[in-house]
């Protein structure tokens, strides 16, 4: 029963006549109404299914909103056939079937009207309707706050989905609304959804936030449009593509996403411009599949909250980021697989803790006149089959400048890095490479830096002020002949000195045609030249008796030589019994070298590994040092990779990992350390035979090192201490030092000498062997500002260094 009356006012337009009635109830009112007939509600409560099949007004009475409650006990609360107005009302609906308010005709003007339900859609719009809705509100928990469905449409304006069971908005079966200036949120589904080929959906100044799902999710061939819209605190992904979809972006801000901020995938295509991607958990942009695309145009991709790329490019997927900045990131941009490929333009990528670019799995990258700053890593290509192109790019302020790697090929031209804290390039591990008019400045290590044979071409390069030198060509053990860099008119302002690796073709020159750090290469090679350094032979191998001989001669460290004396008899004399046919005891051959800087720990594992290689028990015994920044990458599974590779270069020899405990730091957290350990672990249990591991560091760091990482202790044999060394024994390596360079200890410098050794202080920046060399070159520069005034000096003059030459002195 309803209850109040119903006014109902028809103004015609013939006769000029006017007519009012009242009626029991709104159904019976809206029977008797013809086309311009106004239905104004009393308040109250209607139990009816109200269905509106003319062009009439029903409104509420003005000035109480929500005063009449159209709220019957099932079926669809109100139901538009016509292009009527229904202004002020409040609709309640319970049947978990159909919806509350359903527009299924017409073009009719929904007004302030307040949808309170628990249905299975708040407002639904069907078929051909064109629905107004403006300044109306949907609470549905139980269901989709507005569905437009199989060909409908019309404009939302200023509506707003407070809560949704399902999506806020969901639009599909060939749809296209238009949202202006509306609100979605507290939707447990997606915050927009639009699926089906014809389907389409247009926003404008809409803001999806509090969403339980994505924000915006289009899929299977539907098309949708936003501009000027927010997307932010989602529970997933902040916009989703998937199946062939289509989306613009034009002026939006995508922010606070725990997961991915947009994904797409299966050939959608997604368009941006002047948009903002920022505070994301996991990847800003992420592309997956053949035929998937991005484009984004004048956007900015910053402030990660995760330890996930920004943009992640895989399986095929295409990415151009034109006139983009790309900042405070863990990676920038990660390009994967065959057939992906990243095109980035005119873009900066900066602030960028581990990887600026990197492209690995035979994916390609091309980079025109980009700006990377202050990264880790510029750009990382890592494997074979990954390559493209860095044309005219400048990377400053980062570690290492450009990797090659692993057989990838990729070409730079005309490039620049600025200020790199290790290498400008760095090429290993069979890494080809062409690079083209490159510049490296302000080096903190090499400027190009060429190792394990890598066949890497060189032209017009040039390197200035790099700290170890502008190039530097390293044979790895792999190496196979023939290979290496070709180079090609280069030039360096440097002047230290270069041993290029044997049978190698080159042409450098430096900028002044003097002998130099690259005076050692010579011109391009004719037919006439013998491969250089072909005739020199390898030095002939040292017996175990010669090289401990070298140790004995070492100043102090007597319970480290007796320590490897022992360990270098148990290991002779195991070989003697099984050359007799007798069992012999198991030696572990890894060690724990404990000690401040300066003990000798280096040295003596040098020694280590040549005694080892006298013995027969290591083929080679060279020397590999490496430290943390060798073996932890930037994002999961590089640190194995780069750990891997320390590991191949140390075959044969000795892996030396000086401050090892730097790779279990006590505040760990999710630091790749622990991956660079049980990589290290698996490889000594693997290869137990190929290469000897000495782990090395200052005494208490490395206890708890090794308590911590009981899977890194058991694999070590014993710990080999390294005392400091006292007063006497640095005056003994100074006199030692004075004796190779020819130089001797005038009267009563001995003496001060141990006074001042006495009395330097012995804290953490006390380097024990480093110190006392240090000082005596410190006494070499005064002896030779003193000598330097004497015009005539004598045998003694430019030989003895007296107490005043000390550091300090007056």
């Amino acid at each position: 029963m309803a209850q109040g009356t119903v006014q109902v006012t028809h103004t015609g337009t013939s006769r000029w006549r006017r007519r009012t009635g009242e009626y029991a109830s709104l159904a019976a009112a809206l029977e008797a109404a013809a086309d311009g007939d106004v239905l104004t509600v009393a308040p109250g409560t209607y139990r009816e299914n109200l269905v509106v099949q003319r062009s009439v007004t029903l409104r509420g009475p003005e000035g109480s909103p929500g005063s009449v409650r159209i709220a019957p006990a099932d079926g669809v609360p109100l139901t538009v056939r016509a292009s009527a107005v229904v202004q002020d009302l409040h609709v309640e609906g319970q049947d978990g079937a159909a919806p509350a308010l359903l527009v299924e005709e017409g073009t009719p003007e929904l007004l302030d009207i307040r949808v309170v339900t628990r249905s299975a859609a708040g407002i639904e719009v069907r078929a051909g309707a064109r629905p107004t809705v403006r300044r109306c509100t949907v609470d549905n928990p139980a269901g989709i706050g507005v569905a437009v469905l199989d060909g409908g449409g019309g404009v939302f304006e200023e509506c707003e989905v407070v809560a949704a069971g399902q999506a806020g908005v969901a639009v599909r079966g060939g749809a296209h609304p238009r949202l202006e200036r509306c609100r979605i949120h507290h939707a447990s589904g997606a915050g927009l959804s639009a699926t089906g080929e014809n389907t389409a959906v247009e926003a404008l100044s809409c803001e999806i936030y509090e969403v339980r799902g994505s924000g915006v999710q289009i899929t299977g061939r539907a098309t949708a449009h936003l501009t000027d819209c927010d997307v932010h605190r989602t529970t997933a992904d902040g916009v989703t593509l998937d199946t062939d979809a289509v989306l613009t972006l034009a002026d939006c801000r995508i922010h606070d996403i725990p997961e991915n901020a947009v994904d797409l995938r299966s050939r959608s295509v997604l368009t941006l411009t002047r948009t903002t991607v920022r505070q994301f958990g996991r990847n800003g942009l992420s592309v997956w599949d053949p035929g998937t695309r991005v484009d984004a145009n004048q956007c900015e991709i910053f402030d990660s909250t995760g330890d996930y790329p920004a943009v992640w490019v895989s399986d095929g997927a295409t990415a151009v980021l034109d006139s983009c900045r790309v900042h405070d990131v863990p990676d920038a941009l990660f390009v994967l697989d065959r057939g992906s490929r990243a095109d980035v333009v005119d873009s900066d990528l900066s602030q960028v803790r581990n990887t600026a670019v990197s492209v690995s799995d035979g994916a390609t990258a091309q980079l025109d006149d980009c700006r990377i700053r202050d990264a880790a890593t510029g750009a990382w290509f890592r494997d074979h089959g990954s390559g493209g192109t860095l044309n005219n790019c400048t990377v400053d302020g980062t570690q290492t400048g450009v990797i090659v790697t692993k057989g990838a090929d990729p070409t730079i031209e005309r490039c620049t890095v600025e200020s790199p804290a290790e290498a400008g390039f760095y090429v290993s591990a069979g890494g080809r490479g062409t690079f083209l008019g490159c510049r490296v400045t302000g080096s903190g290590g090499y400027g190009f830096h060429v190792i394990d044979g890598s066949r890497t071409t060189l032209k017009k390069c040039r390197t200035e002020r790099c700290a170890r030198g502008g190039y530097e060509f390293a044979e790895g053990s792999d190496a196979a002949p023939g290979t290496g860099p070709v180079v090609e008119e280069c030039t360096s302002d440097e002047s230290g000195g270069l041993t290029p690796p044997a049978a190698r073709e080159t042409a450098v020159q430096t900028a002044d045609r003097s002998p130099g750090l690259l005076g050692a290469i010579p011109g391009q090679r004719t037919t006439e030249q013998e491969p250089l350094l072909a005739a020199q032979p390898e030095p002939p191998a040292r017996t175990s008796k010669a090289v401990l001989g070298e140790l004995d001669a070492l100043v102090g460290l007597d319970s480290v030589k007796r320590e490897v004396r022992a360990l270098t008899d148990m290991i002779e004399v195991g070989r003697r019994r099984r050359q007799a046919g007798l069992k012999a005891a198991s030696v572990k051959r890894h060690l724990v070298f404990t000690g401040s800087p300066g003990t000798g720990k280096t040295t003596v594992a040098r020694l280590y590994g040549e005694i080892l290689a006298s013995l027969g028990v290591l083929e080679k015994g060279h020397l590999v040092e490496v430290s943390r920044v060798d073996l932890v990458g930037e994002h999961i599974g590089s640190t194995a990779i780069r750990t891997q590779e320390a590991f191949d270069r140390a075959r044969g020899g000795v892996l030396f990992i000086d401050e090892a405990y730097a790779l279990s730091p006590e505040d760990s957290g999710r630091d790749f350390g622990r991956e660079a350990i049980d990589t290290l672990v698996k490889l000594m249990e693997d290869h137990r035979d190929a290469v000897v591991v000495i782990v090395a560091g200052y005494t208490a760091e490395m206890e708890r090192f090794l308590s911590v990482n009981p899977g890194v202790a058991s694999r070590f044999s014993r710990t080999i201490t390294f005392s400091d060394y006292d007063p006497d024994e640095l005056l003994r390596i100074v006199e030692q030092q004075a004796d190779e360079h020819e130089y001797r200890l005038a009267p009563g410098t001995a003496e001060a000498l141990l006074t001042y050794f006495t009395a330097i202080p012995k804290g953490p920046a006390f380097g024990n062997g480093r110190t006392a060399r240090q000082t005596f070159e410190a006494m070499v520069e005064r002896h030779a500002s003193r000598v330097a005034q004497v015009e005539e000096p004598t045998t003694d003059d430019l030989t003895l260094l007296y107490a005043e030459d000390l550091p300090g002195s007056s």
